[in-house]
Parts: structure tokens; sequence; C-alpha cells
């Protein structure tokens, strides 16, 4: 898209040759003669670039400038001058000019000037788009009670440099808590450096970790950086730390002490500023009790604990990520968004998902692939889901008659025989006794959504 400038002088041949050149370039350009006419038409078009003279009749250009700065966007500005000093171009740098130059003006210069301030308003905005991507991203998604206090204890431990301690089941988002906290941080402009603790044979983690030098063991061919001093000055998350060795454990322990540590086979100590972030599936209290895990180096990392809740105690949340899911992979795969159908919803919600969030994607994933239709209906989804179901409280609990009460029990038992049958309904009245209209009669009397065959 073709910048937009407007020129700011009161001098008439400037405006003139100045916004020749510049349309000559490619650029729109509109030429003011006051402050006020500049502000007039910023308001009313945002502009890219603002060329302002300093020496202006009325109000100035410092004090334009300052208004300017109320404007969302804000423009980049460049202050123009015939009678510069040092304490006005110093004043100007100050309120945010990127540049500051005098006149006359130099061709070359001030068109090198234009295209300077235009690729740093570019930088910043693609910046800024890629900072919101990240925090769209790294969202916590869920309107349920636990996600709720989950973004609060977020909100309020990101901007700190306390250690924090995640806790989690497989597959809840540890992971997505720990860049959440990283992206929410001051540190967030450096990086987040991953460590999967499981992953990483004992030979091997103290290297990753710590780094080392040349010819310290065999195939050290060369000196390498290690993790923790790849995120110095950022964020280092340590993932399933309830995996590490004693000896690994004693290591980290004496960096959280100390910020400092010796690469493996050197004798020169290293020092670094990290934000440790941990996290584990484990019960770190048990695993103190067995002797496996050190109890000086829990308190350390327990600074600040966060439990990310399984999703079966946030069933309510369902709904949204598959939503979202779907949507992620019509994306990814280039093919149109399909959507549940309400009693698939109604399916899903009744799952117990022992995979957590994880197990939710991958079965969203395979739906978005082999489902043929644009509507997902109980009879596309996996067979397993239909198995192992975890039953609801007593579903006459609520009533207040015996009427309800049996109403209630009578839903209930045909909401398990159509799941029982993939909602197949010619399978599911013969299996109920009933001809296939006086079910679908009964469904409806007790509010139950028959899914479109």
């Amino acid at each position: 898209m073709t910048a937009a400038i407007l020129i700011v002088d009161d001098e008439p041949g400037i405006r003139a040759s100045l916004g020749s050149i510049l349309r000559e370039e490619g650029y729109r350009v509109e030429a003011v003669a006051s402050a006020e006419e500049c502000l007039e038409a910023a308001r009313s078009n945002p502009f890219d670039l603002i060329l302002l003279d300093v020496w202006l009749p009325k109000m100035d250009g410092l004090e334009a400038m300052e208004r300017l700065l109320d404007l969302d966007p804000t423009p980049m500005v460049v202050m123009i001058s015939g009678h510069a000093r040092i304490e006005t171009a110093v004043r100007a740098t100050k309120l945010g000019a990127f540049d500051f130059i005098e006149k006359p003006l130099a061709l070359e210069k001030t068109m090198l000037v234009v295209k300077n301030a235009l690729e740093h308003l570019r930088l910043e905005q693609e910046n800024r788009r890629l900072r919101a991507e990240l925090e769209r991203r790294y969202h916590i998604l869920g309107d349920s009670v636990p996600m709720k206090a989950l973004r609060q204890i977020i909100a309020l431990t990101a901007p700190t440099s306390s250690r924090v301690l995640i806790y989690g089941e497989s597959g809840t988002g540890k992971e997505l808590v720990a860049r959440a906290l990283h992206a929410q941080s001051p540190r967030s402009g450096r990086d987040l450096v991953e460590v999967n603790c499981a992953a990483l044979p004992d030979e091997l983690i103290e290297s990753e970790l710590f780094g080392h030098a040349r010819g310290s063991f065999t195939g050290a061919t060369e000196d390498k950086a290690g993790k923790f001093q790849k995120a110095d000055g950022g964020t280092l998350f340590l993932d399933e730390v309830g995996d590490m060795s004693l000896k690994t454990q004693a290591k980290v322990l004496r960096v959280l002490e100390e910020q400092r540590f010796e690469p493996v086979g050197s004798n020169g100590p290293v020092s670094v500023d990290v934000r440790v972030i941990a996290a584990t599936n484990k019960r770190l209290d048990e695993e103190i009790a067995r002797g496996t895990f050190r109890e000086d180096l829990f308190y350390r990392l327990n600074v600040i604990p966060v439990s990310v809740p399984p999703l079966r105690e946030r069933i309510e949340d369902v709904p949204t990520l598959a939503d979202l899911f779907l949507d992620e992979y019509a994306t990814a795969y280039g093919r149109r968004p399909k959507k549940l159908s309400p009693a698939s919803l109604d399916v899903l919600q009744r799952y117990p998902w022992p995979g957590n969030v994880r197990e939710l994607k991958n079965t969203i994933e395979r739906l978005a692939i082999m489902c043929p239709q644009e509507t997902i209906d109980p009879r596309h989804l996996p067979p397993e889901l239909f198995r192992g179901r975890a039953r609801r409280e007593d579903p006459a609990a609520a009533a207040a008659t015996l009427q309800e009460a049996r109403s209630a029990y009578e839903r209930a038992f045909i909401l398990r025989k159509l799941e029982e049958y993939q909602w197949n309904m010619t399978r599911t009245a013969a299996a109920l006794g009933l001809e296939r209209s006086h079910l679908y009669r009964k469904m409806k009397s007790l509010g139950i959504s028959a899914s479109t065959n």
C-alpha cells in the first residue's frame, strides 16, 4: 500500500517542490501551511509520515508534535528547520521525532530520511502484528472458573522474575502456560528456551543445559553454548523437571542460587540472568519422599505454584476449544470450516478426556480431515468417545416432582442408547423397542436434538 505523507511548512516553494519530488517517488502527498491545519488533517486522515517544520506561525512544530502523540496510530515525524539548534533537535528527539533535517533541504538526504522513516514504521507495525499474533496464539482460552483463575494468576505473575512451577497432567497445556508467562513478561523480547528433561538421557542433559568445551568428551569437536546461556536475558522452561537426575538437579540448584555455572570440561564460570519456569506431571512431594527429587531444589522452583486443571474439570470449555481447533485446521488444510452439531457437542462434553486438551485437539484434527460433511454429527465421531464414558450424577437429583424424575431418567436412558449406537436412529429405536417415528417424538418431548442424517 502506498505510504501517505503530509508536508507542513509555511513556505509555498518548499511545499510545492518537496511535494512534487515525493509524488514522483510514488507516495500520496498532502501539504498544509500551519500546525493547526496539520492537526486537523492528521485527525481526519491517518498519515504514515509527517514532515513538520519547527518554525510555524502561531503554534510551532514542537507543540504540534506533542499533540500528534495523542493520535492512534501515531505517525512517524521528521522535523525540518532552517534555524537548527542543538536544543531544538534534542527536544524533538525526546518527543519522538525520527530525525531532524536542516534547510535548505538536500534532495538525496531528504529522500534517504523519508525511506528510513517509512521502513522503521513498517518494522514497528510488523512487530506489533507479531506480538498480537503471539498473544492470540498463547492466549489461555476458556470461560470456566478454573481458567479465569489461571489467567488471573498468569497476569499477576508474568511481569515479575519469580520462578514458577506448573503442575498438571499430560496434555493439559503446561507449555502453553509457560509461553503465556513469557509472552506477558518484560523478557518477551528475548528467547524462551525449552528443555524437555524427560527426553534427554542423563549423559547428555548436563551438556544441553550448561554447554561444553571442545574436547571435554568424545565427539565434542567445538565449544557449545548450553540452554542456560541461550536463555540469558530471557526465560528457561524446564519441562517435566521431575525426570531430571539427582546429579543434574544439584547443578541446576547451584545455578539458581548463583546465576552462574561452568560448562562441561571448562574451568571458566559463565554468568547469566535467566528466569526459570518448570513444569511437571508428577507429585514432587512423593518424589521427595522416595528420594528421587531434591527438597531444596523443589523450594527454589516452587516460588509460585500454578495448577493447570484437567479438561474433565472444565468440560464447559470443550465447545470453545473444539471450535478454535476446527478453524485452525480448516486454515491449515485449506478447507471450508466445519461445525459440530449440538448432539456431537453433547457427546464431546460427556467424555472424560483422559488425554486432556491434546486428545481433544487430535480428535478434532481427525474430524477436520475425515468428516465429509460441513456439519459433524455423532455418527462421524470416533467410536472411543462412546466407550468408557464417565457417567453423570443421578439425572433426577434436581427433580422436584415424580414426573420430572421420570422424564430425567427417561432422557438419560435414551441418550445412553443413542450414544451406544452412535445416534443411528433405526438401531436405537429397535434396541428401545420403539418405532422410529415414536423415538423422534419422544426425543422432541424430552429436548434431545436429533442429528442430521
